[in-house]
Formats: structure tokens, C-alpha cells, sequence
């Protein structure tokens, strides 16, 4: 990779039970990153391509840039090369750290939306670490509005997007901001490429967003307040439903997409996109489908949103997420896994007198010749395949 600085990798100590990139760079929320082998993600963010691997304990991550274009004026000496280093490898990490968004406990909201719900409590262990990101906010409209489709914004990229570099001769392009999609030629060319009515939603969205908007309207849409304790009204905070009463004003938006964009480019928790799967969700498990919500109208789908903001709070779309993962044939071979999870606690008395309380959470994974319902004997033969080990620990003083 010519014309390219590689960083070093390294390493976020993250738990699967926090994070699972596999489950979630792969459920439906951001269509731009490649697992180029059996263990790595890479995605261009911001100027640079970030690489991700996991393992049980760790995140690990790398970033490469392009190099800078020109011969330098004076010899750069080694310490600056060095401060120029740890400068961005400090800048990825926090990039990382957002992007991921990381700083919720997830662990605990996990256990949180199992105590109210049994059917979140059936489905979880087997997609535990699906994590809400935290994108760019015009990333995520363009990308729900091309209808989740991977080839569709990657198309995009490639030709609207800059390039940052090549890994193992894959090209990859930056996402496009709004003025690069205000061209006159923009929309035709975007149906040239096979994105068909979508080309005149992006074009036109591009155009409103670029030169009609004042300047950062998308983020002054943006939830700044991440207080868990936070009142929440039916309907969700009166910042949720203007951001989502504001992009309904968009071509191409509707509530479905209005919604994905407050949830993961916005930052609204409670916000609960309701799509085919959602429905079929709410029908199977919650009772939805009779009486007056036999069908997915505005009304039915304000009132499946409601039922779960108010089953699972403030971050209702988080455990959506969750659900929404097991219901796609992506992950259909998760459902013929029985997971069991045993957890251990340890209490280690430290030397400055403050106690360490350890949970030790043991997955062990095995095939299961069929499915069996809940409530049947689940004593079948089955064959261990993997078992993780994931820890979490913290602090008390004990006077």
C-alpha cells in the first residue's frame, strides 16, 4: 500500500458481552464496512480507514492514512514523527470510542430489559454485544434512504466519496458530504448507476441539506443529554420527536426512516424503526395484529413504538436492535445453537483495602440436533463447539 502510514495495532479492553463487531457491523445499521478475512472489518471514517479484530477480552484496532502529498520543506525528525503517531493514534481512539459508542453499560441494560421482558430474556444470550453506533448523521440519512442497501451506498462511495487508500487491492472511499451530490448532472448520473428512484431522493435531499438548511441543522437535531434517569414521556422527549417531525420534512423520509436516522445517527435511544421484521416481531411475540392494529398503518406503527418505549425505556431502540438481529436470516444459524451461561462472582480484597468484585460470565455454545421449545426437555445430546469467558469487575471500599 504505497503512499499509505499504518499504525501499530492496538487494543480497547472490550468484552464481547459489550461489543460484538460481528453482530453488530452486520445488522442493518451502517452498509460501508468489508470483513476482508475470517477476522477482520475495515471501513474508511473520517480521513482514514480503521481496521477492527476481536477477541474475548479486547478490541483491537489499527488506522492507515494516506501519507501527506508533497516533499516537506525541512527533514522531519524522529521525535516529531513519533508525537505525529501517538497525536493520531490518540484522535482514532476517541473517534473509535464514539463511533462505537461505547460509554453505555450494556451488560447491565441487557439485564435490565430481561427482568420486564421474557422474550427479550429467551433471545438475548444468543446476541449478546449489539451495540447502537453512533454515526455521522448525514451518513446514516443517505444510507436509509437508498434503503439499506450495501451495493447501492457503496456505489456511492466509489464514485462521489474521496479515496483513502487500497487494502489487499480493495479501494477504499470516504463517505460523500452533501455538496459533493448538489451537482445538475448528479441525479442522472446516480440513474445511470442503477439507483433508480433513489437517485432523485439523494440529489434533491443532498441539495435542501447543502444550500437550503442552515448550516449544522443536522446536528443541531442531535441529542446531547445521555442521562439514563431522564424522564420519558409517551411518544419519547420532545427532542426525539422534533428531529423526527423535522427529517418527515425531507424527500424520501418516512417515519421507518425518520426514525432510523434520531436512533443511529441522532443519537435518540427511544426512537423504535418499525419495519417488515419489527411487525412480524410485534405480531409473534407482543399480540400485535388484532382488533385495530390488523395491519401496519401510521397508527399501529406510533402504537408499536409506544409499547416498547414503554416496556423498555429510554433506549427502547437498543433492545429493538436486539431483536431485530435475531430475526434476520443473516444470523439464522445462531438459532440452532443451545448457549448456556453460568455466572461466577469473586470478591479479592486489595492491598489499599478497596475490594474487587469479579463476574465472571462462561458461554458455552453447542449444536443441538433440533430445536426445542422452551418449555420442553432440553436434556438432547449436543457437542460442545465454543465457550468464552468474558469479565466484568469493579471498585467498592468496605470501611
Amino acid at each position: 500500500m504505497a503512499n499509505l502510514r499504518i499504525s501499530e495495532w492496538r487494543k480497547l479492553p472490550v468484552s464481547l458481552a459489550e461489543l460484538c463487531i460481528d453482530t453488530t457491523l452486520r445488522c442493518g445499521q451502517s452498509f460501508r464496512w468489508k470483513k476482508l478475512n475470517n477476522d477482520e472489518w475495515s471501513c474508511a471514517l473520517h480521513g482514514r480507514i480503521i481496521s477492527l479484530k476481536q477477541d474475548g477480552t479486547h478490541l483491537h484496532y489499527r488506522s492507515i492514512r494516506p501519507s501527506s502529498i508533497g516533499t516537506p520543506s525541512s527533514p522531519v525528525s524522529a521525535k516529531s514523527a513519533v508525537l505525529q503517531a501517538l497525536n493520531e493514534t490518540e484522535e482514532t481512539e476517541v473517534l473509535l470510542k464514539h463511533y462505537l459508542n461505547l460509554t453505555p453499560d450494556l451488560s447491565s441494560l441487557y439485564e435490565q430489559w430481561s427482568s420486564v421482558d421474557p422474550n427479550f430474556k429467551k433471545r438475548a444470550p444468543k446476541f449478546t454485544g449489539v451495540r447502537i453506533l453512533k454515526q455521522d448523521a448525514w451518513e446514516a440519512l443517505v444510507g436509509f434512504i437508498c434503503s439499506s442497501n450495501n451495493n447501492i451506498v457503496s456505489n456511492l462511495c466509489l464514485h462521489y466519496g474521496p479515496l483513502i487508500g487500497h487494502i489487499e487491492d480493495q479501494p477504499f472511499h470516504d463517505f460523500p458530504p452533501p455538496g459533493a451530490l448538489t451537482g445538475p448532472a448528479v441525479e442522472g448520473h446516480l440513474r445511470e448507476l442503477g439507483f433508480g428512484y433513489r437517485a432523485g431522493y439523494i440529489a434533491k435531499t443532498a441539495k435542501k441539506v447543502a444550500e437550503e438548511k442552515p448550516e449544522g441543522w443536522l446536528e443541531s437535531l442531535y441529542n446531547h443529554n445521555d442521562d439514563p434517569d431522564q424522564k420519558m414521556p409517551i411518544g419519547g422527549r420532545e427532542g426525539y420527536r422534533k428531529a423526527h417531525e423535522e427529517l418527515l420534512q425531507l424527500l424520501g423520509v418516512g417515519p421507518k426512516v425518520a426514525d432510523c436516522v434520531c436512533l443511529m445517527g441522532l443519537g435518540w435511544g427511544e426512537a423504535v424503526p418499525v419495519d417488515t421484521h419489527v411487525w412480524q416481531i410485534a405480531q409473534r411475540d407482543y399480540k400485535f395484529g388484532k382488533g385495530k392494529h390488523k395491519s401496519l398503518t401510521k397508527a399501529t406503527y406510533d402504537a408499536v413504538g409506544d409499547h416498547f418505549r414503554q416496556l423498555w425505556g429510554i433506549e427502547a431502540g437498543w433492545a429493538h436492535s436486539v431483536l431485530f438481529a435475531a430475526d434476520l436470516k443473516t444470523f439464522s444459524e445462531r438459532l440452532t445453537t443451545k448457549v448456556e451461561v453460568d455466572v461466577d462472582e469473586v470478591k479479592i480484597k486489595q492491598e489499599d483495602g478497596t475490594v474487587l468484585e469479579s463476574k465472571v460470565v462462561v458461554k458455552r455454545e453447542y449444536k443441538v440436533d433440533e430445536i426445542k421449545d422452551e418449555f420442553e426437555d432440553e436434556k438432547s445430546n449436543g457437542i460442545l463447539i465454543e465457550s468464552t469467558r468474558s469479565q466484568r469487575a469493579k471498585r467498592r471500599r468496605f470501611d
